[in-house]
């Protein structure tokens, strides 16, 4: 069901009718790689997310980059945040057990999400879940390894982020995580919610996933992480019927039942 949060950002709702009220919502970030990517082509698998764990999910329509710079992606999502809040009895939600979740670089600017909350003391966020995301506008070195498997290249990744910062993303040795997540230190990572992590093996964004994952655990937050064998980014979409794929959208259905 498709709608407007305010006269900037639309968003979208997949409600389980007969869901359980005052359980818990996800606010889904959805990818796309900061420039592209819509709320249509995640129908389907945010359905199938609802119908196998009675979890209501909403999806937030930010506005894009490079039309939309940092941190407008972010604001937009927070914008999402504060709705769910406002309107938790209305819409049966217990407003205290949010989760946050995105995948690619709406897993980014989930993660950077949690980190733009933190200092305003709110809305909480409960649990964080994210898919192979997008984190570190450094990541632009071509690994040898990777790069023949690499379904979202570097090029890709180096684009993506110029559009989202801009000169920063050249000139500024100091990005906040708020603008790329990945460059959280230690110390930014404290107090974050329980997190959620799966990446491929063969995907560019494993270094920077498996770091990020490193550093939660250092800050005291409890960090589940997968490193999916042999397979590329967007793996169990690209290839459903296989056993590795179940296993992996069986791993964040049972998260996502856990919020």
């Amino acid at each position: 069901m498709p709608f407007q949060l305010d006269d900037e950002v639309a968003a979208g709702l997949i409600w389980l009718v007969g869901a359980t009220a005052g359980g818990p919502p996800i606010l889904y970030v959805h990818g796309g790689g900061i420039i592209t990517g819509d709320l249509v082509a995640y129908n389907e698998i945010i359905k199938r997310y609802v119908s196998r764990t009675s979890v209501p999910f909403l999806l937030p329509e930010y506005r894009l980059a490079p039309e939309f710079m940092a941190p407008t992606p972010v604001t937009d999502c927070y914008t999402a945040l504060t709705y769910l809040v406002a309107n938790a009895s209305e819409l049966g939600i217990d407003p205290r057990r949010i989760g946050l979740m995105g995948d690619c670089a709406g897993g980014g600017i989930a993660t950077s999400l949690a980190h733009y909350v933190k200092p305003k003391g709110g809305p909480g966020i409960c649990k964080q879940i994210f898919l192979y995301p997008m984190l570190d506008d450094r990541n632009l070195v071509p690994d040898p390894l990777l790069v023949p498997y690499a379904v979202w290249s570097y090029e890709d990744n180096a684009t993506g982020w110029r559009a989202l910062l801009g000169h920063y993303h050249e000139t500024d040795p100091v990005i906040s995580p708020v603008h790329a997540a990945g460059c959280m230190e230690v110390p930014d990572a404290r107090s974050l919610p329980d997190t959620y992590i799966d990446v491929d093996e063969l995907d560019t964004f494993r270094d920077e996933c498996l770091e990020y994952a490193r550093k939660l655990g250092k800050a005291g937050v409890s960090c589940e992480a997968h490193v999916v064998p042999g397979e590329v980014h967007l793996s169990e979409l690209l290839a459903p019927e296989k056993k590795l794929a179940k296993t992996i959208l069986a791993w964040r259905d049972e998260v996502i039942a856990s919020i």
